[in-house]
């Protein structure tokens, strides 16, 4: 078979695949990160509701993060032995019934035991799909897959606040009220979508009936070279060797930078909203967040995009945050709600750029077998951000009566997170530029 030949067999696998797989994960992770934050629309109503105190609020957003802490790794050590065809069906299925148990809760003791569960139900699913990525994808091609899969991030804020508190202010059945429904509609169709992903997702590219002979023969090959390459070139072999590399714990610091600011942002981006003019409906709390969230999708794809072509992951990974993480501080310190909104796209784009490139550096020195512990390890402890992050602005906004100083806070810390990502190569040369 002849270069041309190879090449035209690559190309054309390479967009049956993300055709067929790409589209479909971005949705499932839709509902996944709008079932997570949907706590947080919610919250304009349910806070009152329920007698929650800004500092309780923050705790409960953060929680989920602990269940989902404690069951990641095992989640994905048993996606990577039963496929993932099956597990991420299961998670689907399980964490859409908790998120619909939400909506009976009476009290803070019930909402803090079904976000701790939400957490164990929904663990694994993230890093699952990185390392389902891995099967399907080169490392040349992962950063714009990974960039594509990251946003749905964004996809989910666009759709979900106009919906979400479109239901708060509208959806009013059987007495109920709205924030109650916001979790029965919004936890229904991940149960929906897991029964569909039992029957759509393949596991291997060797079971994808849906490619042609040579193209299966041609992708399984490609990955399988890459493993052996990275195996070669020292990968790990064994999970021991991954959790005692110091790389697997600079990349975990660093995602937990990323995350402290976007989920400390993400669940308080509602109340920070209304703060700057009170007198929004709900419904236009939740057209206003479309905006940071839309420019942060249409430049997720582009920066990914350019890290793939320039084969640069380093300053692609450090920059966005930097510069994000000084515009959320900024944020919280000028008086102009105008400015303040500004400064709050800017800071929304720094944090969802970043997600791309970041997702390709564990893969240049994991090879297959270690990936799915590497990639678990990482994004476990980069979650404990998650728990940090709208704690941290919870416990900040009762003591100041204001959200402005937990915003100077996370945006520190996604600026750090910037500072490390620039260090990433510096310790080894294995994590140089892909």
């Amino acid at each position: 078979m002849n270069s041309g030949t190879c090449g035209d067999i690559g190309e054309r696998t390479i967009k049956k695949v993300s055709v067929r797989l790409l589209p479909f994960l971005i949705l499932l992770y839709v509902i996944a990160y709008l079932d997570r934050v949907n706590f947080g629309f919610a919250a304009l109503e349910m806070n009152s509701a329920l007698g929650l105190s800004s500092e309780v609020f923050g705790f409960l957003s953060g929680i989920f993060f602990i269940g989902y802490l404690f069951f990641e790794l095992p989640s994905n050590l048993i996606l990577q032995k039963v496929g993932a065809r099956i597990w991420i069906a299961r998670i689907l299925v399980s964490w859409g019934i908790v998120v619909m148990f939400t909506a009976f809760v009476t009290g803070a003791f019930q909402v803090a035991v079904l976000r701790f569960a939400l957490g164990v139900a929904e663990a694994g699913f993230f890093p699952g799909v990185l390392l389902y990525i891995t099967y399907w994808f080169r490392g040349k091609d992962q950063a714009k897959a990974v960039g594509l899969l990251m946003t749905a991030l964004a996809i989910s804020t666009i759709v979900g606040a106009p919906v979400s508190t479109w239901i708060l202010d509208s959806v009013h059945w059987l007495g109920m009220a709205g924030w109650r429904w916001l979790f029965i509609i919004e936890g229904l169709p991940a149960i929906l979508l897991g029964i569909v992903a039992y029957f759509y997702l393949t596991d291997r590219p060797e079971n994808a009936r849906w490619l042609e002979p040579e193209e299966r023969a041609w992708l399984s090959s490609e990955i399988e070279k890459e493993n052996s390459l990275r195996e070669q070139k020292g990968g790990h072999t064994g999970l021991v060797s991954v959790v005692a590399d110091k790389r697997i714990w600079h990349l975990a610091f660093i995602y937990c930078m990323l995350v402290i600011a976007l989920y400390g942002l993400g669940f308080w981006m509602p109340q920070i909203i209304r703060s700057m003019n009170a007198s929004l409906s709900n419904t236009t709390i939740g057209l206003v967040m479309v905006i940071p969230y839309a420019c942060a999708g249409a430049g997720m794809i582009l920066w990914s995009r350019h890290s793939d072509r320039t084969g640069e992951r380093r300053w692609h990974t450090a920059i966005p945050p930097l510069a994000g993480g000084i515009a959320l501080a900024l944020s919280g310190i000028v008086s102009s709600p105008l400015i303040a909104f500004a400064l709050l796209v800017i800071a929304t784009m720094g944090i969802f750029l970043a997600f791309g490139p970041f997702w390709t550096l564990p893969s240049l020195f994991l090879a297959e077998v270690t990936a799915a512990a590497g990639i678990a390890v990482i994004n476990s402890i980069g979650n404990l951000g998650g728990f940090v992050g709208p704690t941290l602005m919870g416990c900040l906004a009762q003591i100041t009566g204001s959200t402005n100083a937990g915003l100077v806070v996370i945006g520190a810390c996604l600026a750090l997170g910037g500072v490390c990502a620039a260090a990433v190569t510096s310790r080894r040369h294995e994590t140089d530029t892909g």
